[in-house]
């Protein structure tokens, strides 16, 4: 079964996957979400050694699809815990996939798009790459991105990025281990190859091994963050913040946020 979302592509022992809607920076809708399940899965199942995720266009991934964006109003709460149990399932499916993943990323990579990007074993990014966890920002609760980014970071950082929403550099990102290295934006594929080579030439069943070990000495902390992460996920998108700023946001305005005490 072919996709509509993305793209895939297999040679040298690198399975690449690349999302495919340029015309909307490659935004996350539940269509790619699933396509991403199930080419994760075909990657686990080939005989590939390495990933590769990557962006098509200029951009790597710019958070949810606005058109998703603008039904969640309308959606009930089994729709709404259905949405985020999809995209924890997307997320951990790349965090344990047992081959080594590299995130390619030639282009901005906000909410959702930096998640997947830094999950990634490995991160390249060109200097003009922005990453950014802005969930905050529209009324959101970065709940999953949440329990990956405090393992990868500290909690200090990870505060900092979470609770500002703020945009920052491919620099920035490289500085705070985020981004491994930071390539001229010429040389972003063959530098993503030349990492892919390198790691080619380690025992396959050493490389799925250590994978399998890593992902077992987080499982019981991300079983238990994720699940936590999943209810703040739902009761977010009870709140009046969460409806005014997904609005506020579509109608390209400032949100107007109903402060503690208010009436």
């Amino acid at each position: 079964m072919g996709y509509e979302t993305l793209l895939t592509h297999t040679a040298d022992g690198v399975f690449t996957i690349t999302l495919n809607r340029p015309e909307c920076r490659n935004a996350l809708t539940p269509q790619m979400q699933e396509e991403l399940l199930r080419a994760f899965d075909a990657a686990e199942r080939s005989d590939c050694g390495v990933v590769v995720l990557t962006g098509a266009g200029a951009a790597f991934c710019a958070g949810l699809d606005l058109e998703h964006l603008q039904a969640m109003a309308a959606k009930s709460a089994e729709e709404h815990q259905a949405d985020a149990v999809r995209i924890a399932r997307m997320f951990r499916a790349l965090y344990d996939l047992p081959r080594p993943t590299i995130a390619a990323v030639n282009g901005a990579a906000i909410a959702g798009g930096t998640g997947l990007a830094a999950i990634c074993d490995f991160t390249l990014a060109v200097p003009e790459a922005m990453f950014g966890y802005t969930e905050v920002r529209i009324g959101f609760v970065p709940a999953l991105v949440s329990a990956f980014l405090a393992l990868q970071i500290g909690e200090k950082q990870a505060r900092d990025l979470l609770l500002t929403g703020r945009i920052f550099t491919a620099a920035e990102a490289a500085a705070l281990g985020l981004v491994k290295e930071v390539v001229p934006t010429g040389e972003l594929r063959a530098s993503t190859q030349k990492l892919a080579q390198a790691l080619l030439q380690n025992s396959p069943a050493s490389l799925r091994a250590t994978k399998k070990l890593l992902s077992a000495q987080t499982r019981a902390r991300l079983d238990a963050d994720i699940e936590l992460a999943l209810q703040a996920n739902a009761e977010a998108r009870r709140t009046a913040d969460f409806l005014e700023g997904v609005t506020a946001f579509l109608q390209k305005r400032p949100p107007v946020w109903q402060r503690p005490g208010s009436k």
